[in-house]
């Protein structure tokens, strides 16, 4: 299992309840896993139901088992401030250069080196030792930005190549790079079972692999449960609309007399079961393209109560059966 596990998906497939929930289930049995946010939205903080995080790694909840998660929101301004310290010791003007703006400044002329500093703030958590030499996290859970901009922001030694050639920007761009491609690093792709996320997942694994990053697995969240399959829908459409009411009326829901509270239901329940006929209908064909992907699918339920902390331990569990930890 790869130490450094970024997650990424179309807005709105829920990638950041993945994230969260994929750091848990990394964390069961005693790991330690670190889950990070490079967004600024502050989205860990309110599904583990804690106040905001701040710039440094805080533990926010006890996995099964005894292990634990610690969470950082990464801010690129203090994250150059930081690298501004290690390699060129401004101290107190670095703090200056902040008040004037040149910070902001810099890392919005160019972005290319926010996304080193947000990159490289996440592979030094991978590579962190203690005193004793061991890993201090088992596991680094990244919530990283949209599929449409991950491979831009990962693939950082590139947008920089034009910014700094030479030095310690481009040198720090080199050493990220060699965590982000090699096996201690696994892109994963969220998605839904519509159309739309789920081309622009096969885009995103497309576009990452030609990067040379190391795509891991395919996270179809809120799969809605099957009521009916294939099977019962082909006996509902052949089913005789009189036999239907007889049905019902025998289950106790009114007489089949014609007008009946019985026959009064035939057509909505016709029309709803054409309406799950549709979305199922289209549920297969969207695994089915994801099928063709050639990566490991997992599969994550819609819970129907919305998502809260009991929810997100529920989504561990799930991962963790589906072995993904």
């Amino acid at each position: 299992m790869s130490r450094l596990q970024v997650v990424s998906g179309k807005g709105g497939t829920g990638k950041t309840t993945v994230a969260a929930a994929l750091a848990l289930a990394l964390a069961t049995a005693g790991k330690r896993t670190l889950l990070v946010e490079v967004e600024g939205r502050q989205g860990i903080a309110q599904l583990f139901e804690t106040e905001a995080l701040p710039y440094e790694e805080r533990k926010i909840a006890v996995a099964p088992g005894g292990g634990e998660v610690y969470a950082l929101a990464i801010d690129p301004e203090l994250a150059l401030l930081d690298y501004l310290q290690m390699f060129y010791k401004l101290g107190g003007a670095g703090r200056a250069l902040k008040k004037l703006g040149a910070i902001d400044f810099a890392t919005t002329i160019a972005p290319g080196v926010r996304d080193v500093l947000l990159t490289g703030k996440a592979c030094e958590a991978v590579r962190r030792k203690d005193r004793a030499g061991r890993f201090v996290y088992d596991y680094v859970v990244m919530d990283a930005p949209p599929t449409g901009r991950i491979t831009r922001f990962l693939n950082v030694n590139d947008e920089v190549a034009g910014l700094a050639r030479i030095g310690p920007i481009h040198n720090q761009a080199q050493a990220v790079m060699r965590v982000l491609k090699s096996r201690e690093t696994a892109v994963h792709l969220v998605t839904l079972l519509e159309e739309m996320p789920v081309q622009e997942t096969a885009d995103g694994i497309a576009e990452l692999r030609a990067a040379g990053l190391p795509v891991g697995r395919v996270m179809v969240n809120m799969v809605r449960p099957e009521v009916l399959d294939a099977e019962d829908l082909e006996r509902v459409r052949t089913l005789p609309r009189a036999s239907l009411a007889r049905a019902l009326s025998a289950a106790g829901l009114g007489g089949a007399r014609r007008g009946g509270h019985a026959e009064r239901l035939v057509d909505p329940l016709l029309d709803q079961a054409g309406q799950y006929a549709a979305r199922y209908e289209l549920e297969q064909e969207q695994r089915a393209v994801l099928g063709e992907l050639d990566l490991p699918l997992h599969e994550l339920p819609l819970l129907i109560e919305g998502m809260d902390l009991a929810g997100l331990y529920e989504l561990a569990t799930e991962l963790r059966k589906q072995g993904i930890a």
